[in-house]
């Protein structure tokens, strides 16, 4: 049995709660875009956890309210889908009843609720620390790097140890220094490459050749008036452009269903946040729309 998710916290949290209940041979990190797309073979007993649904997968959970999907899912399935926090908390539900040991990991899926909800205080953004300190050690948008290894290293530590030996090992103390000797520089650059269109930070980092480590929440430090941010990047061999979408953490004000609104594009999210791939023939027409409704103001009735 495979489980296939993402390589971060949250995928982490699904993957520790699924290994400890069934029996994995296998794990594989993808993007989402990869089902939506169609790039990945997704087989018969595979698990999908934190990704959008595949008819051929044994189960499925997830916890995106709009995605763009392969195939719609049937209303009677395997596994659990639902508006919550993390998709870590739907496993946790899903399995509780015939594991009784996931109490042990209350604290683990509590802590990814919050940091995959963005359930974050001002000082959790700009002075890290234990399991969202962690989280942004894995969110490939911190600038780190490859992280299939570091994962699966975290996995494995977490399987007998608790977050504060996970917190010890070299391989997190290191990214966890890069963070922290980074920072400025990383504030730096996100003043250069940042405007404000109305309520919207747009961020266009295309001309960056390496954009020093730094989280994602930060941009929000910088523009405490805006109330959600638009961050342009390349994606892989530069084929297409990604745009990233997320509701301020701070100034929650944005009225806009950013998953349901880059569905429309071709990618997805859930309310809060969202990405979508763009054709770079017409990327930046197509960031202009999203500008635009992003700042739309919903007409009362």
């Amino acid at each position: 049995m495979r489980l296939v998710t993402r390589g971060n916290l949250d995928g982490l949290t699904c993957a520790v709660l699924i290994d400890h209940a069934e029996r994995l041979d296998a794990i594989e990190l993808i993007h989402p875009q990869d089902i939506t797309d169609d790039k990945f073979a997704v087989q018969p007993g595979d698990i999908l956890a934190n990704l959008p649904y595949h008819p051929a997968c044994f189960k499925w959970f997830d916890h995106h309210s709009a995605t763009r999907t392969y195939e719609k899912p049937p209303t009677v399935f395997d596994g659990k889908y639902g508006l919550a926090p993390s998709t870590a908390r739907l496993v946790y539900d899903y399995y509780l009843h015939d594991n009784p040991g996931f109490k042990l990991y209350d604290e683990l899926v509590k802590e990814t609720d919050r940091y995959d909800g963005a359930s974050l205080t001002f000082e959790d953004v700009t002075k890290p620390e234990r399991y969202v300190l962690l989280g942004f050690t894995m969110d490939p948008r911190t600038g780190l790097g490859s992280f299939k290894d570091y994962f699966m290293l975290l996995l494995e530590t977490f399987r007998e140890e608790t977050i504060d030996e996970v917190l010890a090992l070299p391989e997190v103390q290191e990214r966890s220094r890069t963070i922290g000797e980074e920072h400025e520089r990383f504030l730096d650059a996100m003043r250069r490459y940042s405007r404000l269109e109305t309520n919207v930070i747009v961020t266009d980092l295309r001309d960056v050749e390496k954009l020093p480590a730094g989280n994602r929440f930060l941009i929000y430090t910088l523009f405490p008036e805006a109330n959600v941010s638009l961050r342009i990047a390349w994606g892989p061999k530069k084929e297409f452009v990604v745009a990233t979408v997320g509701h301020s953490i701070f100034n929650r004000t944005c009225p806009v269903h950013v998953g349901g609104l880059l569905s429309k594009f071709g990618g997805g999210g859930h309310k809060g946040a969202g990405a979508t791939p763009l054709q770079r023939e017409n990327a930046d027409e197509l960031i202009r729309q999203l500008v635009e409704k992003l700042n739309e103001t919903p007409v009362s009735a």
